[in-house]
């Protein structure tokens, strides 16, 4: 099965300033993700940036990389051009592995592209683990998937779903809750039709761009991973800790 991991990194992030580029035990943060990435077995790895720093960064380190346009509303739509830039349509298998996961599962990223072979009835795929904190489970800033009894997503949110009636706000007895991990597989066709979609107006809400699949009438497969993801790059803090863990030996 050959599939390729599509990387976006911008340059402009107003938490962390310069975030692709950040040390991570001498190397980029984006150099640390494509090797994590190619891990998986991809048939190629490039990072779709909009940036000539960023370029040249991964120049230095031999990781593929093409420089998009700066403009982009979404990395989906940077994904896009990505994949017009280097011939990937049709039935091509594209994994969207963001550029501030340093310590993302190479197994998963696999996962998200075989989930697309397996399911024929399925556009896209991505990937959730249960939660077991109710803190967690309350958090806005982490998504939670309900799933079907196919194994598909019902519905992406940041409020605390399924929500058990009888339950006072805690936990959910069965089903489980889901945390979303950020991971998509898709057949570059769709990729490339994606972004030409209407905006849905739950996107809106909810700030979640694949519910713009959902709201279509389209299908999101959902590998169900027994771990958590390692820590993503978001803040100063989040950088900190994970240099800690690359010093500790971790990765």
């Amino acid at each position: 099965m050959d599939f390729s991991v599509l990387i976006p990194a911008r340059l402009a992030s107003t938490r962390l300033p310069d975030k692709p580029l950040a040390d991570i035990a001498g190397k980029p943060m984006v150099v640390r993700v494509a090797e994590r990435a190619a891990q998986s077995g991809a048939a190629r790895v490039v990072v779709a940036c909009d940036d000539a720093r960023i370029e040249a960064a991964c120049a230095a380190h031999g990781v593929a990389a093409v420089l998009t346009r700066r403009d982009h509303a979404s990395g989906s739509d940077r994904l896009a051009e990505a994949c017009a830039m280097l011939g990937l349509d049709g039935e091509d298998l594209v994994v969207n592995v963001q550029g501030d996961e340093p310590l993302v599962d190479p197994a998963l990223v696999r996962r998200c592209a075989e989930l697309l072979v397996e399911r024929a009835d399925c556009v896209m795929s991505t990937a959730a683990h249960a939660i077991t904190d109710a803190a967690e489970f309350a958090n806005p800033n982490v998504v939670k998937v309900v799933l079907d009894a196919a194994g598909r997503a019902l519905y992406f949110s940041r409020a605390p779903i399924p929500c058990w009636r009888d339950g006072s706000g805690a936990l959910p007895a069965a089903p489980p809750a889901l945390r979303h991990i950020g991971l998509y597989g898709y057949r570059a066709a769709f990729l490339r039709a994606f972004t030409a979609m209407p905006t849905a107006a739950i996107e809106t809400t909810e700030a979640l761009e694949q519910l713009r699949v959902l709201w279509h009438g389209e299908r999101i497969a959902v590998e169900l991973s027994a771990f958590a993801p390692g820590p993503g790059v978001d803040t100063p803090e989040d950088l900190a800790r994970v240099r800690a863990l690359f010093a500790g030996g971790t990765p």
